[in-house]
């Protein structure tokens, strides 16, 4: 369906709705076949909006490894901040994913940024 969609002029990064756009929903429900489609037609890899504020963190969110690893190798920014959780390593951390904080951690996620629902990765992982 999102091919046809696409195929009929359907805005790649259009805006709105509890996801923020097609990418970040994709991230967000694990579908790793429609975001590298979408990354491939020329969705925005660090488009803000939507709950988890971007597509990184909507899949960290959700632990969504692959989908992860996929945004930060086409240039998603780790200290990205917005959205329920503040940032990726946040969400990752309230969720206690242990491999997503490392692999966020490695990439540059700043431990110590601030906002979001927990205000910090310390304070998310305790919780």
């Amino acid at each position: 369906i999102v091919n046809i969609l696409l195929a009929k002029g359907a805005d790649v990064n259009a805006q709105g709705g509890e996801h923020g756009n097609a990418l970040q929903a994709a991230a967000y429900h694990g579908n790793e076949a429609i975001a590298k489609l979408l990354l491939q037609k020329g969705a925005d890899v660090n488009a803000q909006g939507g709950q988890y504020g971007s597509a990184l963190q909507a899949a960290a969110a959700q632990g969504n490894e692959s989908i992860v690893s996929l945004l930060l190798d086409k240039g998603a920014d780790v200290k990205a901040k917005g959205g329920q959780y503040g940032n990726a390593l946040q969400a990752a951390a309230c969720r206690g994913n242990e491999k997503l904080v490392n692999i966020l951690l490695q990439k540059g996620a700043d431990v110590n940024a601030q906002g979001g629902e927990y205000g910090n990765a310390l304070q998310g992982a305790a919780a």
